[in-house]
């Protein structure tokens, strides 16, 4: 029932009210979304909805183009002449004066940054996950201990192979084997997290090593990359990067989603009082749904607040 309704909207309603809203004020939705709806997600996501239910030929070309090319990691590279040709084509087929209308140049070029940057970070994230942690290569193995230099600074890493790994919640004497699931994805967001929030992530390692509430620091974190990358997949993190990416979204960025992420999560977990490390799905499963529903705010964004609790 609900799939038919939308049929009829999309294939009939909504096309009579574009027309309609065209012959009234003078402008074609695209113009009416980048002059009327604030910057960020709200206009972003309107301009992205707009391109993708465009029954014109030439735009559904458009964006079957803009696809390809960020699916193979082509947007960034060549930005400047995608976004020309884009624009070029819109002003066409809608017929819009860019004498007359330079702003929205400017708000539309800028959404379609956001839009096809989003779909390019999606495909370069992926491509971190696949890469497996390699024991035989200086670079990952570097990135390791430098994880632990910054999460352990005061105490010295006795052997690659050690029970000390533990001590930041690795399962066992070798951490290469809990990347597995996220390859070095997982690695790099810890490694980010415990880089650029210092301070933070050695507070929320101090939580995980209490007595009672304590847990896994590094297979936690590296779950929540899990819970990062599907948000990130599905769409639903387009709301934080939409509010806080002034261009295109990078790399960077989901780092510090995935930083803002397990700072929140530590906090959660602490206010949940679990009564062990079995309710940790439950827990997980919880937190998730909660940012969701954060997410579903057009207007939120992301920040880790710097606030120090006792427990």
């Amino acid at each position: 029932m609900n799939l038919s309704i939308w049929w009829l909207f999309t294939c009939f309603v909504r096309p009579f009210i574009k027309w309609f809203l065209r012959k009234t004020t003078g402008l074609c939705e695209l113009q009416r979304i980048c002059y009327g709806k604030i910057s960020g997600a709200p206009r972003v996501k309107g301009v992205e909805q707009s391109l993708n239910l465009s029954r014109t030929r030439q735009i559904q070309q458009l964006v079957s183009q803009l696809n390809d090319t960020a699916d193979n990691r082509m947007f960034i590279q060549n930005e400047r002449e995608v976004l020309k040709g884009t624009i070029s084509t819109v002003l066409l087929v809608k017929k819009i004066n860019p004498k007359i209308h330079h702003q929205f140049l400017t708000s539309f070029g800028k959404c379609v940054e956001q839009i096809w940057g989003y779909r390019q970070l999606v495909a370069e994230v992926e491509q971190l996950r696949q890469i497996a942690f390699d024991s035989d290569d200086f670079e990952h193995e570097r990135k390791l201990y430098d994880l632990w230099e910054n999460l352990m600074p005061h105490e010295t890493l006795e052997g690659r192979i050690s029970k000390q790994w533990q001590d930041i919640g690795f399962q066992g004497e070798d951490p290469k084997t809990d990347f597995r699931g996220m390859g070095m994805l997982g690695l790099e967001n810890l490694l980010f997290f415990s880089t650029e929030y210092r301070a933070p992530a050695q507070h929320v390692l101090s939580h995980s090593m209490h007595p009672i509430n304590g847990y896994c620091f590094a297979i936690v974190g590296i779950n929540l990359t899990s819970m990062a990358w599907m948000l990130l997949r599905d769409g639903s993190a387009k709301t934080y990067f939409y509010n806080i990416s002034r261009s295109v979204p990078t790399i960077r960025l989901f780092h510090s989603f995935y930083s803002y992420l397990f700072y929140e999560f530590d906090r959660f977990w602490l206010e949940s009082k679990p009564k062990n490390i079995m309710e940790f799905s439950s827990v997980k499963e919880r937190f998730e749904k909660k940012i969701r529903v954060l997410l579903e705010n057009p207007c939120m964004q992301f920040k880790i607040a710097l606030k120090v609790d006792n427990v």
